[in-house]
């Protein structure tokens, strides 16, 4: 496998916000690992440490910052999973820092240059989440596997939101790649509920006449996700924050699938800070990275006003 430490040498040092690891956000000034209280350079390596959280809770710890500039400075193979959602560079307004409209060429190395960290700092068998636009996760895909990761799964996440493109097929969903690191570690059979008529309660399907063979606890989970619901409704995003936030129905379906509690989850773009909150739900500690809304994260995980979309899988042990 191709080294990713090579290119992370080949990184300058970069400029941070001062001297020290201690959290700049003052909830907690340590984060809790299992039980114990650790102090947050635990993840970061020997290089020159110029970064440092602005956040901590009792499970994870957030970043401000270009995840360029931040990914570096963690150890290598800590990751359990990582779960990227990355601005689709379909040229969207999200903050000063982000530009959303790069050419198709800076574009795809920007992400490569990223996925390489990602790749670094996940233990052999870790899981990795790319959510993207097909035309994106093609090429993207197709990196990793010369990476050395082994493909899972093209996971198809259905949306009707997108208006027909005159000359083309209607596009109705978007990608997520899962990649893992070696054989994995962790895969858990996840049981979608058998699915009912919204008006009048009955079953949909008779699964071939077989409906009474079917697990009580419900479907086999399908690389096909039609029960995403978007996020439209205020009470599951930010007001601040006005570019789409993803359902944590999807983000806890991928941390459920590769981790187990007490795992370790990096974000590298926080966005709204779904995953984070879906970690702290679930029980996983997480690190995240953020470049613009650090502070919206923040303000989210403590008022806990923005809810989570109902989640009814069955997760088998």
């Amino acid at each position: 496998m191709p080294s990713a430490r090579k290119n992370t040498e080949r990184q300058e040092a970069i400029g941070g916000r001062g001297p020290g690891f201690e959290c700049g956000h003052v909830r907690q000034a340590r984060i809790e690992l299992e039980g114990s209280r650790i102090d947050p350079s635990v993840y970061l390596n020997d290089r020159p440490r110029r970064v440092k959280p602005v956040y901590c809770t009792g499970r994870g710890v957030l970043f401000a910052g270009d995840c360029q500039k931040v990914l570096p400075h963690l150890r290598d193979e800590i990751a359990d999973c990582v779960f990227a959602d990355p601005p689709f560079n379909i040229g969207k307004e999200y903050g000063e820092n982000t530009d959303d409209r790069r050419s198709p060429t800076e574009y795809l190395a920007w992400c490569k240059a990223w996925l390489l960290e990602c790749n670094r700092i996940l233990k052999p068998g870790g899981a990795l989440f790319v959510y993207n636009l097909p035309r994106w996760n093609i090429p993207l895909g197709s990196f990793l596997m010369d990476e050395g990761m082994v493909f899972r799964h093209w996971i198809a996440i259905e949306i009707s939101a997108i208006l027909p493109i005159p000359g083309r097929l209607h596009p109705s969903h978007y990608s997520l790649l899962y990649f893992t690191k070696g054989k994995p570690a962790v895969f858990r059979r996840i049981r979608t509920p058998i699915q009912t008529c919204r008006h009048c309660g009955g079953e949909v399907k008779d699964y071939g006449g077989h409906r009474g063979a079917m697990n009580p606890l419900g479907v086999n989970l399908k690389d096909v996700w039609t029960d995403i619901p978007p996020v439209r409704h205020w009470k599951f995003k930010s007001k601040k924050r006005r570019a789409n936030a993803l359902s944590t129905r999807l983000v806890s379906r991928a941390i459920e699938m590769s981790t187990k509690p007490g795992d370790l989850v990096v974000d590298p773009f926080g966005g709204s800070g779904t995953t984070y909150v879906v970690c702290e739900e679930r029980r996983r500690h997480w690190i995240g990275i953020e470049i613009d809304h650090a502070s919206d994260i923040i303000e989210r995980l403590e008022s806990g006003e923005i809810k989570s979309h109902e989640n009814h899988d069955y997760v088998e042990e």
